[in-house]
């Protein structure tokens, strides 16, 4: 971007202590800070985030209920009771979705967390397939899982940006149960425990998501702030200490906001062009976008954004709704920041044999 005497300049981002992160606008993908952000690290217990999706998911699709009770098979309850982060599950001891879920979220418990892989897929490595083929369907590419729980493994390893991806995906697609992630306690089995991601408690805005931790991966954190339309994500790994990903990902956080604004353009489905076509059985076709269109730009500077309509000419019917039909330009100080797609949002069939002609005729004279 090509910064002229009227825009005021954008300090660099911050230089921190981790192996890798990333910060990003999540509804204009913008990414604002990065390091090694496709650096193959062990994610640790942010792995149970996609743990969590095929619960959401596995709950949409109607084949799992939140009041469904689950029982962990004994020798797995064995081997899990006192393995890492726990919510003390006991020995067939019946709980529910609901309840299991709020121990992966709010406590990572690795009993709940496989308790959960279990009971959706009969045992825990048909249950890591789900969590393969999810990644691969979310783009997750540099993204491998070879448990349902964070522990260590070689070959269990994600990214920083592939994280961000998934954090988007959770917020998005399921809000309904994102705002369990806000919550900073949880008493099971009259055990009281508490959220380990201490943004929670230091910023009002930071909503979730989820931290990390073990001696091969050092501590995590995925964090997500949201200030009026404005939401990012921070992910932080490999850092040194518990006070260390806080403090890093409270760096990125205050970054973003302090410098960056976002703004939505356009909303899905809203007409942003009206055109004629030729041989249908309408003779105007509304364009707009697929989806919210949303830019991130400089603090203070909305009066500097444009947008720019380029249609394609000479469009003839059939036309179907969702098609490709030119593109839209967004242009912050005279440079082209943002380009998506001008489609159809209806469809056209051809018109009838006197309207085709109608259109023939006038297209000659033309």
């Amino acid at each position: 971007m090509t910064v002229s005497a009227a825009i005021t300049p954008v300090p660099s981002p911050p230089r921190l202590a981790a192996k890798s992160y990333l910060l990003i606008d999540i509804n204009s993908g913008r990414i604002l800070a990065e390091k090694n952000i496709d650096e193959a690290i062990e994610p640790a217990s942010i792995t149970k985030l996609m743990t969590a999706y095929i619960v959401y998911k596995e709950l949409e699709a109607g084949r799992l209920s939140l009041d469904e009770k689950v029982t962990m098979k004994k020798k797995t309850w064995r081997k899990w009771r006192l393995q890492g982060s726990t919510i003390y599950l006991q020995e067939n001891q019946p709980a529910t979705v609901e309840e299991l879920l709020k121990g992966v979220i709010i406590l990572s418990g690795n009993d709940a967390t496989v308790a959960l892989a279990e009971h959706i897929a009969g045992n825990e490595n048909l249950f890591v397939d789900y969590m393969n083929q999810y990644a691969q369907a979310l783009e997750m590419n540099d993204t491998r899982f070879m448990n349902s729980t964070g522990w260590p493994h070689k070959q269990h390893v994600t990214t920083a940006k592939d994280i961000a991806t998934l954090a988007k995906a959770i917020i998005n697609d399921f809000p309904e149960h994102y705002k369990l992630y806000v919550e900073k306690e949880y008493t099971f089995n009259d055990i009281r425990q508490y959220n380990r991601n201490k943004l929670l408690w230091r910023d009002k805005s930071v909503d979730g998501l989820k931290t990390g931790h073990t001696e091969s991966a050092g501590f995590c954190l995925v964090a997500s702030a949201l200030r009026k339309d404005m939401r990012l994500v921070s992910v932080v790994l490999g850092t040194k200490s518990e006070k260390s990903r806080a403090d890093v990902s409270q760096s990125l956080l205050s970054y973003g906001f302090r410098f960056f604004e976002s703004n939505k353009l356009y909303g899905a489905g809203e007409s942003l062009n009206e055109t004629r076509v030729w041989l249908g059985e309408k003779e105007n076709l509304s364009l707009g976008l697929m989806e919210d269109l949303h830019v991130t730009i400089p603090r203070g500077h909305y009066k500097h954004l444009d947008a720019v309509m380029d249609v394609n000419k000479d469009i003839s019917a059939p036309v179907t709704k969702g098609e490709q039909m030119g593109t839209v330009r967004v242009m912050f100080n005279g440079d082209e920041i943002l380009k998506k797609p001008l489609v159809a949002l209806q469809t056209i069939d051809e018109g009838s044999f006197w309207q085709r002609t109608r259109d023939h005729i006038i297209q000659l004279f033309q």
